[in-house]
């Protein structure tokens, strides 16, 4: 499978395909013209990073990431501890909101960036379809890391939308417990609908997918796993770009069918 399989964005009136690329990028440590182009490749929407830039200049590193990638910052970096969001001109932004996870002393300060953007919906989206997206890194220590998937959990709850995304480096596999914790309510984009790649992490020879996405009932998940076949980008771009590799899923979302305007079908979208 190649990028040419995975469904581009799209919006109509029932319904918008919107691409979600999940990518811890280790502090923009490495190759930052390799990074620029496997992001650029693979078009997103919106782009859940982990590990940003998060000390000294921090939001010069932000702005030169989202400027060349053709992107906007729209919310984290420092203020979440290294999750960020990064989205497209195509997402109209409705808030937005860096949350501190309680710290362990010893261990490393977690957070999460998170945000309510709407697709569609004509100017500033405002009939748009709202879509809540978190990024998150969670603890390499596994009884915190267990704790945290909780509390991501409850912080979508609280987004109060009809869809979310949760999207990050879990530092947990398929049959650890956080990852679970986190699989039971949501739904595993890789395991629904398995696309492109499974394995995440390292990038030379991968031997584990510890970076996932996960989505809530009512998102038609089309495709999710590591990108294959980008163009202008070599196996060896993504060995260079970070120590850990991306994570791109293309998913529908359905316009609630009331919001619909009247005399609509419902159809056009990927029909």
């Amino acid at each position: 499978m190649v990028l040419a399989d995975l469904p581009a964005s799209a919006t109509a009136q029932d319904a918008a395909v919107v691409r979600v690329l999940s990518y811890n990028i280790r502090s923009m440590r490495d190759d930052r013209e390799a990074l620029v182009r496997v992001v650029r490749a693979c078009a997103p929407d919106v782009l859940c990073v982990q590990e940003a830039p998060r000390f000294f200049r921090w939001r010069k590193a932000a702005s030169w990431l989202a400027r060349e990638t053709g992107l906007v910052h729209t919310t984290g970096g420092a203020t979440a501890t290294g999750p960020m969001l990064l989205t497209s001109l195509r997402a109209h932004v409705e808030r937005t909101e860096d949350i501190l996870l309680p710290h362990v002393p010893g261990l490393h300060r977690r957070g999460l960036a998170t945000a309510v953007l709407r697709f569609g919906g004509g100017h500033r989206g405002a009939n748009g379809i709202r879509l809540g997206v978190v990024s998150c890194h969670l603890s390499l220590a596994e009884g915190q890391r267990y704790d945290q998937a909780g509390m991501v959990l409850d912080q979508l709850a609280r987004l109060d939308v009809p869809y979310t995304v949760l999207a990050g480096d879990i530092n947990d596999p398929p049959e650890g417990r956080a990852f679970r914790r986190l699989a039971g309510p949501l739904r595993d984009a890789w395991a629904t609908e398995p696309w492109g790649s499974e394995l995440t992490y390292p990038p030379g020879q991968p031997r584990e997918r510890i970076d996932a996405l996960f989505a809530t009932e009512g998102v038609e998940i089309l495709g999710c796993g590591v990108p294959t076949g980008l163009p202008g980008v070599t196996e060896a771009d993504l060995r260079a770009a970070s120590d850990h590799l991306p994570v791109l899923a293309a998913l529908r979302l359905p316009r609630v069918p009331s919001a619909l305007p009247a005399g609509s079908t419902g159809k056009g979208l990927l029909a």
